[in-house]
């Protein structure tokens, strides 16, 4: 029996409470990114079956009570948690056949993790936040004495879009924060991995009580359906995950109707390896540049050396580096599978050669692996440069592959520079013998936010998001939850 024929995928959409072929009855492939395998099929949706979608969203936010029923909404949030829970192993087959993500990476971030949380902790927060604030009452303009009230409410119909590195974990948490807060929601899931969000819709469908059109997933080869979230007045607010330039495109096009949006975007993120920093701990997490074949926005892909101790610490990634298990993302020891397509493995391909012509060193890697193994899939090497300036287009720019660049700095003042001297601000990461040291440097590093000695910023409850053109908004958290609120301010004389 072949992987494919392992798993139970959904391959239909959910649309106004129902699963749903496309119109047209056309369909798009699904393939396997480390074989290159078609595994199966989606419905291939058109602009007309994503606005039926946006009309339920709407249609349920207006017509029902799910906006104001915090105690339904956490009972539905709640059977969706313990769902999921349920069809956590088809879930961690699907997302190793389609995504190409480790084995390993599955106990984490990819699914482990954001099924454990997503939907259990908004469920706990619908009850704590504080929907109303009472402020003291105060004189108003006419002399009276007021009565004063704040109310947060739902924005209305989310646009969520999702793309193919986390897929999972990304479409969880928006569905999780954005639901708890009443919201309804459209998901458009990448292409290049449908089947977890169809796989969700089908759950929600069969065994939730969420209303009908509340929650609705529309799949589609065609990005440009995607963009009709973008564009639709009945569209209160887009939630997008994805590349830096889609992300100007979004603000750009929902201008028009005044869409609130929540942008995660991209990252090129500095390790500052101080000079007290026990070097072998800091260069082992450089490996992390590896992790899922370097396909996370949060990674950190540039490792910042000081000068007294970079030959010694280049010779200690060139080893790691030589040794990074990758291969088979069903093996359980791998940290590396594929990248997701020809596409982006050629992408990345282009940006080593970019490197190489600009006078990098390319210290490991930098092509594609050869043996039989590797015949098929879209495969790179773990790739290690040194002698990087950090002017060069793999120093400033997201690769989104196994790519680690690696920059020498003079002292702590050149390292902070250099760390800030990135249009992103996603992530970044200090190391040094001292916590506090760690901490004083962290201050200075323009981010959203930092790994301290390799500890990982990362949970439902952690607000996550970046500054400068990694994106507005944050997700996860009292913050991220907030972002899908609107505030009422109210006034009335006092008795």
């Amino acid at each position: 029996m072949s992987e494919a024929q392992k798993v139970s995928p959904e391959h239909r959409m959910l649309v106004g409470g129902e699963l749903i072929e496309a119109d047209s009855g056309k369909t798009f492939t699904n393939y396997n990114p480390a074989t290159e395998e078609a595994v199966g099929e989606v419905a291939d949706a058109s602009a007309a079956e994503m606005q039926r979608a946006i009309d339920a969203a709407r249609r349920a936010f207006d017509e029902t009570d799910w906006s104001t029923n915090h105690a339904f909404r956490t009972k539905c949030l709640e059977q969706l948690h313990e769902a999921v829970q349920a069809e956590l192993e088809e879930l961690r087959e699907q997302l190793i056949l389609e995504v190409g993500c480790p084995r390993l990476s599955t106990s984490g971030p990819q699914l482990d993790v954001p099924a454990s949380e997503a939907f259990a902790y908004p469920a706990k927060l619908i009850g704590e936040f504080a929907w109303e604030t009472v402020l003291p009452d105060a004189v108003s303009m006419q002399g009276n004495l007021d009565c004063r009230r704040i109310w947060r409410e739902p924005v209305g119909v989310v646009g969520a879009i999702v793309p193919w590195n986390f897929p999972f974990e990304v479409t969880s948490h928006k569905l999780g924060q954005a639901l708890g807060t009443g919201n309804t929601v459209v998901v458009k899931p990448a292409p290049d991995t449908p089947w977890n969000a169809t796989f969700l819709g089908r759950l929600i469908a069969e065994r939730t009580d969420i209303p009908a059109g509340v929650v609705n997933v529309v799949t589609s080869s065609d990005h440009l359906v995607g963009e009709e979230l973008t564009l639709s007045p009945k569209v209160d607010m887009i939630s997008f995950t994805g590349s830096t330039a889609v992300g100007q495109r979004i603000m750009e096009k929902g201008a028009a109707t005044m869409k609130r949006v929540f942008l995660e975007l991209g990252g090129k993120s500095a390790t500052i390896v101080l000079e007290d920093a026990d070097l072998g701990t800091a260069t082992m997490m450089g490996m992390g540049a590896c992790f899922h074949a370097g396909q996370g926005c949060a990674i950190q892909t540039r490792m910042l050396l000081p000068r007294s101790r970079y030959d010694e610490g280049v010779e200690m990634l060139k080893g790691l580096f030589s040794a990074v298990p990758y291969g088979d993302p069903q093996r359980p020891d791998v940290i590396m599978g594929p990248l997701i397509s020809a596409k982006q493995r050629d992408r990345v391909l282009g940006y080593i050669e970019k490197g190489k012509d600009e006078g990098a060193t390319l210290a490991v890697g930098g092509g594609r692996p050869s043996g039989d193994e590797f015949a098929k899939g879209y495969w790179v090497e773990p790739t290690l440069f040194v002698d990087v300036d950090n002017s060069m287009t793999i120093a400033q720019e997201e690769i989104f592959g196994p790519v680690l660049v690696v920059i020498p700095y003079e002292d702590e003042d050149d390292a902070v520079r250099i760390a800030n001297d990135s249009k992103y601000g996603l992530s970044g990461g200090v190391f040094s013998a001292s916590v506090e040291h760690s901490l004083a440097v962290a201050r200075r590093i323009r981010t959203g936010g930092l790994s301290i000695n390799g500890g990982a910023p990362y949970g439902a409850d952690l607000p996550f998001g970046g500054y400068k053109h990694s994106g507005i908004g944050r997700q996860n958290g009292v913050p991220g939850f907030q972002q899908y609120l609107e505030i009422k301010s109210l006034a009335w004389p006092a008795a």
